[in-house]
């Protein structure tokens, strides 16, 4: 049976040209029949690998180096979590909002 595992991965690249930071989430699944769960660097590897083809094809688009991942529960379906990351902080979430996520240099769409 095929204990492979699924993983959200996050990478984070920089589009030169335009200025601006891009974090992307891949779903890559991980391990073999011979681990419990499957490997985290796995993962990453995989998606370090497809982010040389991504900036390769977009030109003047930088991989920064910095990713990490996400175990999943289960396979992907409608609803399932793919990446998630926690903080410490004891900024009101407002704050923190703005601090982190809504900071008004965002570009969305």
């Amino acid at each position: 049976m095929d204990e492979r595992s699924w993983y959200g991965v996050r990478c984070v690249f920089r589009h030169r040209e335009l200025g601006v930071y891009e974090e992307r989430v891949t779903l890559w699944t991980a391990g073999s029949p011979d681990e419990a769960i499957g490997s985290p660097d796995e993962a990453i590897g995989c998606a370090e690998a497809e982010a040389g083809e991504y900036c390769a094809a977009l030109g003047e688009t930088e991989y920064t180096g910095f990713a990490e991942s996400f175990r999943m529960d289960g396979t992907p379906g409608e609803g399932a979590e793919v990446f998630s990351l926690m903080r410490e902080s004891d900024l009101p979430s407002g704050a923190y909002v703005g601090k982190f996520y809504a900071t008004g240099c965002e570009r969305t769409g």
